[in-house]
Order: structure tokens, then sequence, then C-alpha cells
């Protein structure tokens, strides 16, 4: 085993994960982020998705190495079992198996919440480069989502044009009497 624990994001976390996230918006083009958002723009998209949604994060000896969450996949009221997804591992621990372990979390409490469509919004090379690979969209298809649509050229970064992916997968059943989603009212507050 490799003693890591899935848990919920907690206050001090903060830093950490932005560490995570800043090595893609600085190295990558797995977000189309161009800087680093500040600590406290970043406490404020955490508060934000973590009033309704889980946010999680997946620890090892102490250490956080990756967190994903989900959040409103639109605003009106007819999208509200659907949900986009999303994840971040240090990236030296990808391919460790603790991301499908968090994944795995994520989606276990988003189904009994009532969330029924999970997608991903992924960017995607043409041609695989030094800013970005296929592995999310790999990664996205061995957790069992499925491409569900794609955008040419819409983002620019590095001096170069990504595209950008859906991805999804139905967790739940679509039945015509829906009962409502619960959403995270008890989360901790971050």
């Amino acid at each position: 085993m490799d003693g890591s624990t899935v848990r919920n994001l907690q206050a001090k976390d903060a830093e950490r994960i932005l560490e995570i996230y800043a090595y893609y918006v600085l190295n990558t083009a797995i977000t189309f982020e161009y800087d680093v958002p500040s600590l406290p723009e970043f406490r404020r998209r955490i508060e934000n998705i973590s009033e309704r949604f889980p946010y999680l994060v997946i620890e090892q000896n102490g250490t956080v190495r990756g967190y994903a969450y989900a959040a409103p996949f639109r605003n009106r009221a007819a999208y509200g079992w659907s949900c986009e997804t999303t994840i971040y591992m240090d990236h030296n621990f990808q391919k460790s198996g603790m991301g499908r372990r968090l994944y795995e979390e994520l989606e276990n409490r988003l189904q009994k919440m009532g969330i029924l469509n999970m997608y991903a919004c992924i960017a995607y090379p043409q041609e695989e480069d030094r800013y970005l690979t296929k592995n999310s969209a790999e990664f996205h298809e061995h957790m069992g989502f499925a491409k569900i649509g794609e955008f040419h050229k819409c983002g620019y970064k590095s001096c170069r044009w990504y595209d950008m992916i859906w991805m999804e997968k139905i967790i739940g059943r679509h039945i015509e009497d829906q009962p409502p989603v619960i959403f995270n009212i008890s989360a901790p507050k971050p």
C-alpha cells in the first residue's frame, strides 16, 4: 500500500494545492490559465466550489499529493444533475495510482449526492509536445469517460494552438421524476 488517504480539503491545504496547480500553469498547457492565481484568489475559488460540491485531497505520509473537485456544469437549474470535474496531481506523482483513488472517491461522493453526469473539459494537443500530451484524456478514458466533443484551436498558450475536448461519464440512472441533488451542505469550510 502507498500509505495515502483521501480526505476533505482543509484550510491548511490551500497553499500546497496552489503549489501543485502553479506547476501546471507555468510549465504546461494542461490549464489555459497564464498566470498563477494569488493565494487569496485561490482560496476564494475553493470556498465557492466547496459550498456545494466535494473538494478532496489525497495525502501520503502527511503531504498532499493531489486534489480533485466537482463544480457546477452550467448555472441553469436543469443542469443540476451534472457537474464538471477537475483533478491535479503533483507532477512527480502522476501514474502512481493515487489519481485513480482520488477520482473514484470523488465519483462515489457525487453519486451519493444524486449527481448523474460527470464532465471533464480537457486541453488536447493535435500533436503532443513538451507542454501538452494526451495523458489527461487517456486517464479519463481509463476512468470510464468517453469523448463527446472537440473544439479546435480554441486555446493559445506557449506560442501554440491547442484543442479542447469534453469527456462524459454517466454515473447514475436518469428517470422521469428525478429526485433533487443533495448538495454538499455539510462540507467543512476551507
